[in-house]
Order: C-alpha cells, then structure tokens, then sequence
C-alpha cells in the first residue's frame, strides 16, 4: 500500500478554487446546503450527527430559502413500516450496514475480524460556494470505537457535473485495518425505472445494452486491472424510454484505471442507488496505523436526455488545466500500414505521401525496438534495433520534420516478453502471486512497476527516447488484462499499487516534458475513463478501424469524453479488422467526428484516392474548430437503420451534421430527419457539405432542396421539431449537412 499517493490528478476545476478577490460562502456549517450550476440542483442535509445525505440532485430547484430547504427535508424523511427498524433509515454517501441500510455497504473491512460495521458521525462540514454556481464541500467523520476516520469531498462544477470522493484513516496506534472496498453512491428518484450501461470486446467496444431498474442489485465489476473493453463506461438510470433528446437521466462514472466496481440498487422499501469505486483485491490494502486510503472519484451527471448528461462531461474535461488546447494534429499512424515490417526507404515514401495529403503528425507504430519482429519478442527492451536501424529513428525522424510534421512513438512500457534481454536479466520484476507465472495473453506477461528498480528503469528509458528524438507524442498502449497480477516474495495482490504506479510514471514524464502529448491505447479502446485521461491527451477509441463498427464505437464513446480526445483514422478500403469493403466517404466523414488521422498504406492507394483524402484532410482542418469546441448532438430518429449525429457550434452560430445509413431500412426513403441543437428563434442555411455530399445530392434517390441551385433557409425550432427530408442512402454511406445562421 502507498498510502500518500494520488489516485486520480484530474484537476480541480478552476471555478472551485478559493480566490480572495470572489465572495463565496466559505464556513464550517451545520445546515442544509443547496449547490446549484447549469441547471442542475443538488442539495445536501448536513445537521448531523450522521454522515451528510443527498436529499436532491437533480433538475434545478430555483432559489430556496432556508424555510423551504427545511420543508424538503422533512418531506424527505422515509415512513417507519412494518417489520423494519423502529427509526427511519437515512443513507449517506457511504451506505451504512449499522444505520439499517439493507443493500449494498459502502465500507467492507475489518480489523482481524472486529470492528467489521462502523456507524460515522460527523464532526465537521466545511462549504465553499462561489457565487457563479457551484461549490464543494468537505465532510469530516470518525468512529471512536472502530478507530477510524472518514473525509468525504463533494463537488458541482459551474457545469453542473457532480463528483465525490472518500479518504479513509485508521488512527488505531497499533493495529492495522485491512479495506476490502470503499464506495459511494447517490440516490436517483423512483423516476428512475430504466438503466443502460455499455460492454463490448476487442474491436467492438461500447455496446449498448438497457434493463428495468428492477428491485436488486445489478453490478459490474471489471476485474481486469485496466478499465476493459467490457467496461460501463457509464451507467445511466432514467425514466422509461429515455433517449439522446428526451427522458430525465442520471449517469455515473467511476475514474480509475484498475479494478473497478459500478452498480446500481433498488431495495423493496423504495429506495433506489447508483454506485461504484475501486474493486480491491482480498488483503490488497491493509492501513497500518496513521495510514490512509484515498478513493477514485466518482463522477455523476444529469441531464434532459443523454446529450444533455454527457455535455457535462464534455464541458468539464475541457475546463481541466491540461486539456489540449492546439488544433488537433491530423495522424498519421504506421500499423495498419506496414506492421513489423520497418524498412527506412519504405516509411520514407511513406511520410512523403502524408504530407502530400496533408498530414501534421506521423507516428512510428510497434516494431522499432530491439529483438521486436513480431509480437512474441522484445517488450522490455526500449532500445532502437540496431540491425533494423543502423543509425537510430534520426533519419526518419529528421525526415518527418523536414516534411513539416511532428514525430511520435509507439510504446507499451507496462508489459515485457518472456523472450526478452529484460526479463532474462530480471525474471522477478514480472507480476505474479509467486511460484507460478500467469497465463501468456498476446505472448507477454506485466511488468512490474511496484518495484523501485523497475520503475525508475522504465523511467529512465522513456526519458531518454523523449530526449534523444525529441518526441512530441507517445502512443502508449496496454495489451493484456492483469491476471494473477501479484508482487514481491510472496506475490501479494498489486492491481491497486500497480494502477498508482502507471499514473506516477505518466505524471512523472509529463513533468519533464511538459510539451510532450500522450494518448492512452489498452487493446484500442480498454482504458478509457477519466482516471487515464487526467494525465493523457487522447485516447485511441478501437483497434477495428471497420467504419461501420466505428459509427457505433465512437457514438456511445462520447457518452463520456469529447471528439478532440478521440482517436478516429481512416483505414483502407478493405478493413482490416473486419474484411468489409467502404468507400473513402464513409470511411472519412467517420474519421471526421473525432480526432481526425490515417492508418493507410498511402503509397499503395490511387492517385484519385489521395486526392479525394486530401479534400478531406482539408476540410478536418476547417471544421476541427467547430468539431472541437461545440456541443455534441445526436437524433433519436425512429428509423434504427439511420443515425443522425453533429457538433453545434457554443453559440448555435454553426453547425455540422451527419446522416449515417448503417443497414438498409424498413421503409424508404428514411423520412425527415430532425436536427437538433440549434437556436430555436435564429435563421439558418442548410447544404450538403462536399465531399460528403455526392452521390447523395444529385444521384438517384436524390431530394429537391439538395439541388445545387437550391439555398434552403430555416428556423432552429423547424429544423429541430420538423426536420429535413433526407436522400434515399444506400447502406454504410453518408451524407454530411452544415448548417450556419444567416
């Protein structure tokens, strides 16, 4: 256990630091606080003496005075039924075992055996509560006889997502307390009677699935010591049949990178949760005395309709001190283009062909490292290759800078191959509970970060290539779950001390090299969560560049982060993930709705191909502005057969639209389609956007008012309640719209 360390670095919001030139209400409180930010609402009982509840986090209340702050919290207090306990039962933050709570507890530990149920008691509340909105406060607790201590930290950033997190101390003088979970939850109302969630698998990440909020407890858990391909992503409680545009929703995330646990409970009595935090291993943390557990945050979100909810995320990952603020470089990156196999004349014509398109950044994928033909060897040993590079990456990367673009890395520092000079010089730095090593998944097993000497290791060799090549990115990956995944003599459970140890390493780095631009790659998409992103700047969405699959991938990937943190790339004709065939306009106007890149042997493709990408790469490079720094929309259209998705400028001014055909339809043509987003009152102009505009506009199946000689004008409010009649789309095309005000 580390028990000083950092779980999650994701800034603070700026908004919610104390500045002594801003009033704010700042004081220890015995009372009921009302934080309210971008219409949403939370209010909190904090009159003790048990720990501070949710009375309502929601849609905006309006100014209560403390009268009617009262009133809701005495309209809030549960009946006492039959056959329960003789008081009623209030639920924390931390569900309590001891005050009756019947579900799931928020705290499981013991102290060999004792002081297994703890009932808090509050000892202190601190608020601070600017007046633009928003606030955070601090909750302290202990319980004298289980020797423990609790601090609780909840926050409404100004837009209006709400994140909390707990600290837990054993002030025993003598004897330690071993934790077996820590987590937190928030009450949702009986409005709640659907929940969705995500799964997935390798290449087919982020797939929906819905249930009723049935009486139970529907949980999660990832066990893979990385967020997984399977993971939640986000957990949504709502009202039945709740879409992008409708329904009130109530979303939760949990931001760690390692084992985790998200669920949601309803009770008979009523009662209905949503939770989550870390999922720990048996014996994984003990606190010693004075020593101290430090929760991820937990991240919820509300809103009128899915859009609304994951808005906040959006608003609150741009708000962070990191986040990129530069356009986002179009990538060019090297696997699906020439594999292991690294030939320097070969990358050369390589490069010239991305910055004949238009390219601005060319990433050197897996295979430059000693021993690394293929994936069976080499991990470990972050050494140029000199047999395959004789004079090292300066050449090529001397010859990307000449071309005008920048140069970046692929690496994978958590992992090493059996066959590696690593692992033959240090077969005790690998992962694993002692007198067996796990089960081989893509032929490599975990390195050992826990360890001192391996750590600083793979520090000093990071540093170094950063220094010698001057990088400006690192793709870092993450290619297997953690299985097994113990340290030391005796192999004790090291997920939790393992994830820490990642977050170290990257914030270390990143200190070093405060230009350097990092994004988080697991298998594709299996570490996506806010935990990585807080010391990352972008993630890499999927392995299947399939644009098909990749429709729905980055679709319900943006429940949680932005398009400028997403990495997108237009594939070959030919997936090859999938072996599907798709035209480059459906490949690109994909590619367009994240950050945009190519993963294409371009020296292989048509003259005509390179052209038309390079319209395309041109047009990335026009709208990345709007794609980058707008709100995300999508259309609950009836037609399952036809998505409808855009990015609308922050004042409505602008916006860009795209009609997917993903299969064929039922009925044809599509019907109106319905764009949302836009000012209600304002005028605005509709036209195809070339080159996502043909054969659609002039082809069969073609509409009038997307003839070349037609300027269509009209309101927000008729473009969002009405619609546009679109063309008759072939499967797996698209049509692309902009949208300004005139």
């Amino acid at each position: 256990m580390l028990p000083t360390e950092t779980a999650d670095r994701m800034p603070d919001h700026p908004a919610l630091r104390p500045r002594r030139d801003r009033p704010a209400d700042t004081s220890t409180v015995d009372r009921l606080l009302h934080l309210q930010a971008a219409d949403v609402s939370l209010v909190l009982d904090c009159r003790g003496p048990r720990l501070p509840r949710v009375l309502h986090w929601g849609a905006d209340l309006g100014e209560l005075p403390p009268g009617d702050l009262e009133a809701l919290a005495l309209m809030s207090v549960p009946p006492v039924v039959s056959n329960a306990p003789d008081v009623p039962v209030l639920t924390g933050l931390v569900p309590e075992h001891s005050a009756g709570w019947a579900g799931h507890p928020g705290l499981l530990g013991h102290r060999q055996g004792r002081d297994w149920s703890v009932l808090w008691e509050t000892t202190d509340v601190t608020s601070f509560i600017p007046v633009e909105g928003g606030g955070r406060v601090e909750i302290r607790a202990r319980d004298t006889i289980a020797r423990l201590e609790l601090e609780l930290f909840v926050e409404l950033d100004p837009g209006g997502l709400l994140r909390t997190r707990a600290v837990l101390r054993n002030t025993d003088v003598q004897d330690p307390f071993t934790l077996e979970g820590l987590t937190l939850a928030l009450p949702v109302p009986a409005e709640a009677t659907e929940l969705l969630d995500l799964t997935g698998r390798h290449c087919r990440e982020r797939s929906p699935q819905r249930t009723g909020f049935t009486v139970g407890t529907r949980v999660r858990d990832g066990r893979r010591g990385r967020t997984g391909a399977d993971a939640t992503l986000v957990l949504v409680a709502g009202e039945e049949g709740f879409g992008f545009r409708t329904g009130q929703v109530w979303g939760l995330h949990v931001g760690w990178s390692g084992n985790h646990r998200t669920y949601a409970e309803r009770l008979p009595s009523g009662e209905r949760l949503i939770g989550g935090g870390e999922l720990l291993l048996s014996g994984e943390v003990r606190l010693g005395p004075g020593e101290s557990y430090e929760s991820p945050w937990l991240y919820g979100t509300y809103g009128q309709g899915l859009d609304d909810m994951s808005a906040r995320f959006h608003r609150h990952l741009r708000a962070r001190m990191g986040h990129p603020s530069s356009p986002r470089p179009v990538v060019v990156n090297t696997w699906e283009a020439v594999y292991f196999d690294h030939d320097l004349d070969r990358l050369h014509r390589l490069a010239d062909a991305a910055a004949e398109v238009g390219a601005e950044r060319f990433v050197l994928d897996d295979g430059w490292f000693r021993g690394r033909r293929d994936d069976r060897a080499g991990l470990g040993d972050w050494y140029v290759d000199e047999t395959v590079w004789p004079e090292g990456l300066g050449p090529l990367a001397d010859h990307v800078r000449s071309l005008g673009m920048e140069f970046g890395l692929w690496v994978e520092p958590e992992m090493i191959n059996a066959d590696s000079d690593l692992a033959r010089a240090h077969p005790d730095w690998i992962l694993s509970t002692g007198g067996r090593l796990p089960i081989e998944a893509r032929h490599q097993q975990v390195l050992d970060l826990t360890q001192p000497e391996a750590y600083d290791y793979v520090l000093a060799r990071l540093d170094a290539l950063v220094r010698e090549y001057d990088l400006s990115y690192l793709k870092w990956d993450h290619n297997r779950d953690l299985v097994d995944a113990g340290s030391g003599r005796h192999g004790e459970p090291a997920v939790h001390r393992q994830t820490l140890a990642v977050y170290r390493l990257l914030d270390t780095l990143r200190e070093r090299h405060p230009l350097l631009e990092i994004e988080s790659c697991s298998s594709g998409g299996a570490r996506i969560d806010l935990g990585i992103l807080g010391r990352t700047d972008r993630v890499w969405t999927s392995d299947c560049n399939d644009a098909l699959e990749r429709q729905g991938i980055q679709r319900w990937t943006a429940l949680l982060i932005p398009p400028e943190l997403m990495g997108a790339h237009v594939g070959p004709a030919r997936s090859h993930s999938t072996s599907r065939t798709h035209d480059l306009s459906f490949r690109a106007g994909t590619a367009l709705f994240g950050h945009f890149g190519i993963e294409w042997d371009l020296t292989s493709a048509s003259e005509r191909e390179r052209e038309e990408l390079t319209r395309w790469v041109v047009l990335y490079k026009e709208l990345r502005g709007l794609l980058h720094q707008g709100t995300v929309v999508r259309s609950d259209h009836p037609d399952p057969a036809l998505w409808v998705h855009g990015v609308v400028a922050p004042d409505a001014s602008d916006a860009v639209f795209a009609l997917a055909a993903t299969g064929t339809s039922v009925s044809s043509p599509h019907g109106r389609v319905r764009l949302p987003g836009l000012a209600p009152q304002a005028h605005y102009l509709i036209r195809p956007l070339p080159p996502g505009d043909s054969p659609q506009v002039n082809g069969p199946g073609a509409v009038p008012w997307l003839a070349e000689d037609t300027a269509v004008r009209a309101t927000g409010a008729v473009l969002a309640e009405v619609g546009v009649q679109v063309p008759a789309l072939h499967p797996e095309q698209i049509l692309l719209l902009r949208v300004t005000a005139c």
